[in-house]
Parts: C-alpha cells; structure tokens; sequence
C-alpha cells in the first residue's frame, strides 16, 4: 500500500508523529503558556509567597495522584482516595500528642491497610475496581466520622506534628519537598525496576503479563496499597498544615487526582504512563485555579469555592474527549 501511494502514508506518518508530540509535550506547553500569561497579568504571580503557596498546598494532590497513577496505569482506579485521606487526618490529628513520627506513621500505617484492601478484594475475589473502590470510599468516611465524632479534631502544637505540614526548608516549604522526592522515587520506580515494567504490562494487556508469567494479582495489591499510603501521607499534611483531623475534607479529590493523572498522558485504559507528566498535570491544575484566585482578587470575575468543583468535572471531561481522539487518531493514523 505504502508503494502504491507514498505520500498519503509519509502525511499519515506525520499525523502521527505530531499527535504522539502533542501527547507528550502538550500538557507541558500549555504549563508554560499559563506561567507566561499569569508573570505577564499578575504582579505577584512569581512571587516567593505565591509560588511555595501553589506547591505546599497542592503538595496533598500531587502525593495522591502519584499513586493515582500507578493505578491507572494498570487499567484500574481509585475512588476511595479522598476519604482515606480525611481518615488519615483524623488519625494524625488523634495521635499528634505523641509526636509527629508516631502520628505520621500510625496514620499512614491505617491507611495502606484500607488501600491493602482494595488491593486484595480487587485482585483475588475479583471485584471490579469502580466498585470495591467506591464501598472503600463511603467506608473510609464513615470509619472518618465514627473516630472524629463528626466532628473536626484539633492537632497538639506541643510536640511537632505541624512542623510537616507548616514548616519550610531553606524558605521552601517541607511539603513541597516531600513532594519532589516523592515523585523523584516514583519516577525510579516506574523506569528503573521491574516492578515499574511489570504495572505497564498488566495495563497494556493483563492476559499477556500473566502468559509471560507475571504475578498480575501481586501487582495489583501492591498499587492500591501504594495509593492508600500516598493518600494516608496526603492526610497527614492535610491535619499537619491546617491544624486539625477534617472527616469531612477530600471530597472530589478523587477527581482532582484523576484530571491531573489524564492531562499528564496517562491512558485511563492503562498500559501507557508518566510520573513526571502528571506531576506537570498536577502543577497545571494548581496554576489554573490560582490564576482564578488572582482574577477573583482584581473583580473581573466572582467565583465561589463551588465553582471549582464544576470546572474540575468539565476539564476532566474535555481532557478525555480529546485523549479519545488522540488515540483513535493515532492508531488510525488520522483517519
């Protein structure tokens, strides 16, 4: 076919290479675009104040759409996220007056046991990830408000624990830290160890990974409890920053998670992925809602809190729609 009509399949092939190019760097550029925009608009959008305060209160999202990804890259998903996060502030906020190591690990200890969970009902009694996930969801929440007396816990000031989420090294704060070295670690863990190999396998075909002799169940309980203890640590700082165990807090995290994770590139139907695209998706996300802040602040627009909710759900939508086109269009070579 190719020798009977060269330059129809060379304009295919060039169709291809820029959607594969705009799935790659696109996410990227558009990050770029609205830094300019905002530098150019904003006098203080550059600021130190404003930029650790993008990172340090996005650095809850980032950790939970780092194991958000790893999940989605096995073709599952994770609902439950929020609520175990809103669990795990409540159990931070309990064991504060012990100290921030005893609250940071026993929270973050309960909650990869309820990601464990997930893992294990999703992968030995073969319950579909939406719903074993979803059952987690309203069971991390009432688990949330049954410790929490539905009601918000306050955090001890006395011994430390507020140092994770308020304090600052060198001037940046120790939450976007945590927040660069978690991702550096997930970057290694995806490209530098089988295991990173072994979750694209599972994505890309399940039935292949496991004739080539992998133990898909064993990967599968390992990225739900990795998504739990991400969400567990994302709880912590949650209580750490704000002063107290919210069971109410992380509603629609979840979705913030999964925006983040697809406008990164990664393929909700899994088997394709990058750590630091979705920490872009992350950081993008965080730049849009700022910028809204910032025009709230001048007038030019009024936007509640609420509103954030809808633009989250209608740029998740629009990030699908387009990944949609670009995968079919790439795989039909622009037909």
């Amino acid at each position: 076919m190719s020798l009977l009509n060269p330059p129809r399949e060379l304009a295919r092939d060039r169709r291809a290479r820029a959607v594969s190019l705009l799935q790659r760097y696109g996410v990227l550029v558009a990050l770029a675009l609205l830094i300019l925009f905002g530098a150019l608009r904003y006098p203080g959008f550059l600021s130190a104040y404003n930029v650790f305060t993008v990172l340090g209160y996005n650095s809850m999202f980032g950790l939970i759409a780092l194991g958000m990804t790893f999940v989605i890259m096995t073709g599952g998903i994770d609902l439950s996220v929020g609520s175990i996060a809103a669990f795990a502030s409540v159990i931070g906020a309990l064991l504060s007056p012990h100290g921030l190591w005893p609250a940071l690990l026993g929270a973050v200890a309960a909650a990869t046991l309820l990601g464990l969970v997930n893992g294990l009902l999703i992968a030995y009694a073969r319950i579909l990830p939406f719903i074993t996930t979803l059952a987690m969801l309203l069971a991390a929440r009432g688990l949330a408000l049954l410790f929490a007396n539905n009601q918000s816990v306050s955090v001890d000031y006395d011994h430390g624990f507020t140092a994770l989420g308020q304090g600052n090294v060198g001037g940046v704060p120790f939450t976007a830290v945590l927040l660069g070295v978690a991702y550096v670690l997930g970057a290694l863990l995806l490209r530098a160890t089988p295991f990173g190999r072994h979750v694209l396998a599972v994505g890309g075909n399940e039935e292949a990974a496991r004739l080539m002799g992998l133990n898909v169940e064993r990967v599968k309980v390992l990225v739900y409890t990795l998504s739990g203890a991400l969400a567990g640590l994302a709880g912590v700082i949650l209580a750490s920053q704000f002063g107290a165990g919210q069971p109410t807090e992380g509603l629609g995290w979840e979705l913030t998670a999964i925006a983040a994770v697809v406008v990164g590139g990664t393929l909700l139907t899994g088997g394709l992925g990058s750590v630091g695209s979705t920490l872009v998706g992350v950081l993008l996300l965080g730049i849009i809602f700022n910028i809204l802040n910032f025009e709230n602040g001048r007038g030019t627009i009024s936007l509640s809190a609420y509103w954030q909710s809808v633009i989250r759900g209608a740029f998740l939508l629009l990030v699908v729609v387009l990944q949609n086109r670009l995968t079919r269009r790439a795989a039909g070579g622009g037909s």
